[in-house]
């Protein structure tokens, strides 16, 4: 439960932009379409994503232009929790745009991020870092500092200049998720020193909102 002055605290907000995530999963992530009910192939889950946020609201305060990562590491299923999880926050952000961008991602504002309110057992931290989000043809970049540098980029489908995609979903980042996998996947921070190279990706197009 929210106390009454955290729930008077939360503006409405909404986020529209790019979702990135790449998982020890082998190509592709049963937790998609299972909804977290299938375990990852590997039996647990070590993960970083990140978001490019294109157009965002937080009462009157813009989010549009920023960027957020997180790291994930999850003991099994999904669904049932016990989740860690730390989020960077970009360091162009003022103190207003940090704190509404961390009650978002740490589940506290509710909306469609609110089940992070309710599977993150631990969250190690909310950290300021130098974020880079971009995309070079089909691939898509990422560097949070010196603790993630990641690169993902869609599978082959039959056509070329089609995304590979898995649609109609009911996916709670977004509906109709790009198939892809990692070119680089390299996490270091809180104790985690992971190499998720070649593993399974995916690319998202979102619209969340809150409360």
């Amino acid at each position: 439960m929210l106390d009454t002055a955290t729930k008077a605290a939360i503006e409405p907000w909404s986020i529209k932009g790019e979702l990135i995530l790449n998982c020890n999963c082998t190509v592709f992530c049963p937790c998609v379409v299972s909804l977290g009910a299938h375990p990852p192939t590997q039996g647990s889950c070590k993960a970083w994503m990140a978001v490019r946020i294109d157009e965002g609201k937080w009462g009157d305060t813009d989010l549009g232009g920023l960027n957020v990562a997180m790291l994930l590491d999850i003991p099994g299923s999904m669904s049932e929790g016990d989740w860690k999880a730390a989020g960077y926050f970009d360091d162009r952000a003022d103190d207003a745009q940090f704190a509404a961008l961390e009650k978002i991602f740490s589940g506290q504002a509710r909306g469609t991020t609110g089940l992070f309110r309710l599977l993150v057992s631990e969250y190690l931290g909310s950290i300021r870092e130098e974020i880079s989000f971009t995309t070079e043809g089909k691939v898509r970049h990422l560097t949070v500092g010196r603790r993630i540098q990641g690169a993902i980029a869609p599978i082959d489908g039959a056509d070329p200049e089609q995304e590979l995609k898995v649609t109609n979903t009911r996916y709670w980042m977004g509906p109709d998720v790009t198939i892809a996998h990692a070119i680089k996947g390299k996490v270091r921070d809180f104790g985690r020193v992971w190499n998720l190279d070649g593993k399974s990706a995916e690319i998202c197009q979102i619209e969340w909102v809150g409360p």
